[in-house]
């Protein structure tokens, strides 16, 4: 089945870009003030609790990334130039960026302010192949905003994302139908989305360190170890990737969540909980087409697990008041030790349905979770 499923992506192959901007918060403080090019530019907060926003290519030759701690990266790079972000103006270049997107087609899916996938199969402007489409986004791109995207042209959105980093910055890498499994074959595992740290150690421990030994160990044999994951990474490894574009996402998640100044110990997060609670309460109302079902809280300790805990009851909070007290009431199936100490904490609503859809089984708990940064 597997086999026939890869010859139809490869006979009929839908046509996607993945777009990324280059350095994107960094590039624009970089554009903005030319006092700052060429120099290693860090878009942060300063402060023992402030991460990294961004970092220009200039400060990455430093080993300076992304979510990296503001203090590590003034360590890696003392002559770094550290910039507040600014993320009105950023959220202005992006909404530029989809703009020049929605010339070329309707099918955009989002990702974050700096990366969307476009599904050019048949795009607005008549050019003759995606790759003439992302030469033209990238050209626009660069006129009207005065900066840089990289690309990535691929049978589906998989192999877009991995290939728009081959060539940043300010490059294009095309993965034709047929050059697929010899793309994959050389690649670390890590490369595939979803595999972590951890993921890799168990794959390297049956022997497993690039995509084409992940291809070469068998569907049946990776399912029987990592069950449906298993399966789906057999899948990636072949390149099959059937997900859609999805140009309108529905809601499935509300959040709001802050970092505390000092560690706090579990009974003083209450007051965070409700100023959080009140925030994702009002978000979520502005959803009018789909309703929560499940309450979440969320804690960081200080050596930074993170833990969550949440409840889908059998009749969801009306008021702002109900949903605050059910959310300190998950402090209660926290069960670390009493000195545990917290550095964040967050209050979401999750599992949002239309509200022609089935409503949930009653009273139902979900587990505790574990998640790395």
């Amino acid at each position: 089945m597997h086999a026939l499923r890869d010859n139809a992506a490869m006979t009929s192959p839908r046509k996607i870009v993945h777009v990324d901007m280059d350095a994107f918060y960094a590039s624009v403080e970089q554009r903005d003030d030319p006092a700052l090019r060429g120099k290693p530019v860090v878009v942060a907060w300063r402060g023992a609790r402030s991460v990294v926003c961004a970092a220009s290519y200039e400060a990455r030759k430093f080993g300076v990334r992304s979510a990296m701690p503001a203090l590590r990266a003034e360590k890696l790079c003392p002559q770094a130039v550290f910039v507040p972000p600014d993320f009105v103006r950023y959220k202005a270049v992006s909404r530029q960026v989809r703009e020049i997107f929605a010339r070329h087609t309707d099918l955009v899916e989002p990702l974050s302010l700096d990366e969307a996938y476009l599904d050019v199969t048949h795009n607005k402007l008549g050019l003759a192949s995606a790759t003439a489409v992302a030469e033209s986004v990238r050209a626009q791109i660069r006129e009207e905003t005065a900066l840089t995207a990289s690309a990535g042209v691929a049978p589906n959105k998989f192999l877009a994302k991995i290939a728009s980093d081959w060539r940043k910055p300010d490059g294009i890498y095309v993965v034709k139908p047929a050059m697929v499994a010899d793309f994959l074959a050389p690649l670390p595992v890590g490369k595939i989305p979803g595999v972590g740290k951890v993921m890799e150690g168990k794959l390297a421990a049956l022997g497993i360190r690039t995509v084409g030994q992940l291809r070469g160990f068998g569907g049946d044999g990776l399912e029987a170890r990592f069950g449906r994951w298993g399966r789906r990474l057999h899948e990636l490894s072949q390149g099959i990737d059937e997900h859609p574009v999805q140009s309108e996402r529905a809601t499935t998640q509300v959040s709001a969540e802050d970092t505390f100044e000092t560690d706090l110990p579990l009974e003083h997060t209450g007051d965070a909980i409700v100023r959080l609670a009140a925030k994702a309460w009002a978000a979520a109302r502005r959803e009018t087409q789909r309703s929560p079902r499940t309450i979440v809280l969320k804690l960081k300790t200080a050596d930074f697990r993170i833990l969550t805990r949440s409840l889908t009851p059998a009749v969801m909070p009306g008021t702002l008041e109900e949903f605050t007290a059910l959310a300190l009431e998950l402090r209660q199936r926290v069960d670390l030790p009493a000195h545990t100490r917290y550095r964040l904490v967050g209050v979401g609503l999750a599992s949002f349905r239309g509200h022609d859809e089935a409503p949930p089984q009653p009273g139902l708990f979900d587990g505790d979770q574990g998640a790395g940064d």
